[in-house]
């Protein structure tokens, strides 16, 4: 027989062997078939070395489950306070193909869990957040370089416009109304062959029968404008295509028949093709409102911004003139007040006007020369005398510039000033046609 110490020994060891199992939860459930029967096979249950909340060590591994007639039962240590990314991964297997697969999550508690509750979305990791070394660009070799290189988004970038490179190297948006053309320069305009969008467009003859005597003998017949392309031009006989080199030739706009071809009497000929416009005005660049609208009031005493009109980066090139176009309103009559327009950082109208007057209106253009710009600028009230003003600027155009329609009162008072409307009408550069 073992003596009372011994046994005293076993017992202790026991009850550490005992203390240092880690908790676990108990998970019990019953599955089902979509079509109601009960899911019976075969679970797999794998998972990656963690530790556990109660620091016990849980080494990589793998449990296989039994289902039958629908009855999970298991016993796992919780993931939810262990390590960073411990979690389980649950394959469910029957009739020797896997069926489909979950992550589990499982809590601390003494209650029997249902699949529900440890269930998660594919890839999600619980516990901790892992531990992780942030990667800084000039960890990547060449990547510093390949960011330098890159085109950066300049101010005038938009979604949903086609994208041009402006003079600084950065990607913009193409300004301009949704109908024109980007040329080559990145400035855009009406679309056509010539300078400033405009010049010669392509316009087309349909069922034009040429002019020429039907007679058996005549092979030579005028079209009313010249082909262009030349290879355009499709040309029937009683409803059979001639062919350009086996028929007949092309000179300009004059066709001639070879001799076996030759229309003969009672024969119809018609043409159809595509040509120059004739017209060189008919395509020419014309004027763009890019602002028009109206503007706020104010009572206050310095100067205040009521409205403005941005002018995207891109929009102007050498040769462009804005006109830019408002009316200042005042109300009451017992203060006086200033009206202010201003192109980017240049000050073209800055006019006073009495406590009578109610209505300041006038315009300004500001024109683009090589290297700089030039403006002029005309105002007048119901009893404000006309004034007006010139002089240059150097506004950057290749960036945005911003009109501001400015106001204020002279002192304090109930009257206000405001901008009733304003435009600013752009007119591009176009050569003389």
């Amino acid at each position: 027989m073992l003596s009372l110490q011994k046994l005293l020994g076993i017992a202790v060891v026991v009850a550490a062997t005992a203390a240092a199992q880690p908790a676990l939860t108990n998970i019990q459930d019953v599955l089902y078939r979509a079509d109601g029967t009960r899911f019976s096979g075969t679970v797999y249950i794998t998972y990656h070395s963690f530790q556990a909340g109660d620091t016990s060590n849980i080494a990589t591994a793998n449990l296989v489950l039994p289902i039958v007639n629908g009855t999970l039962r298991t016993r796992l240590v919780p993931t939810t306070t262990a390590s960073g990314g411990a979690q389980y991964q649950i394959t469910y297997n029957s009739r020797g193909v896997d069926q489909f697969t979950e992550v589990w999550a499982v809590p601390p508690t003494s209650m029997t869990l249902r699949v529900r509750d440890v269930r998660l979305s594919s890839s999600t990791v619980v516990g901790p957040a892992a531990v992780t070394t942030p990667i800084q660009i000039g960890d990547v070799i060449g990547l510093t370089n390949e960011l330098d290189v890159r085109p950066m988004r300049g101010v005038g970038f938009a979604i949903g416009r086609a994208a041009v490179i402006n003079s600084a190297g950065q990607i913009d948006g193409a300004a301009g109304s949704l109908s024109d053309c980007v040329r080559v320069d990145g400035s855009s305009g009406p679309c056509g062959g010539g300078s400033g969008g405009g010049g010669t467009s392509g316009l087309f003859s349909d069922g034009e029968v040429p002019v020429g005597t039907v007679n058996s003998s005549n092979t030579v017949f005028m079209l009313l404008h010249a082909p262009a392309p030349s290879g355009s031009l499709e040309l029937f006989r009683n409803g059979l295509l001639m062919r350009n080199g086996t028929d007949y030739t092309l000179n300009t706009s004059t066709v001639t028949f070879f001799v076996a071809s030759t229309p003969q009497s009672g024969d119809l000929l018609t043409s159809s093709y595509r040509y120059a416009d004739a017209n060189p005005l008919g395509a020419l660049a014309g004027p763009q409102v890019i602002c028009s609208g109206v503007g706020a009031n104010t009572s206050a005493i310095t100067s205040t911004q009521l409205a403005t009109c941005t002018i995207p980066t891109g929009s102007l090139s050498t040769g462009d003139r804005l006109e830019v176009r408002f009316q200042f309103g005042h109300t009451g009559t017992s203060q006086g007040f200033t009206a202010e327009v201003r192109v980017g950082s240049t000050m073209v109208i800055i006019r006073p006007a009495g406590a009578t007057e109610s209505l300041l209106a006038g315009h300004s253009d500001f024109g683009l020369f090589s290297g700089g710009q030039s403006w002029d600028s005309q105002n007048w009230g119901v009893v404000t005398a006309a004034a007006t003003g010139a002089g240059v600027a150097a506004e950057d155009a290749s960036q945005s510039i911003i009109i501001q329609f400015r106001g204020q009162m002279a002192a304090a008072s109930a009257d206000t000033i405001g901008v009733r409307n304003f435009t600013v009408v752009r007119y591009a550069a176009q050569a003389n046609p």
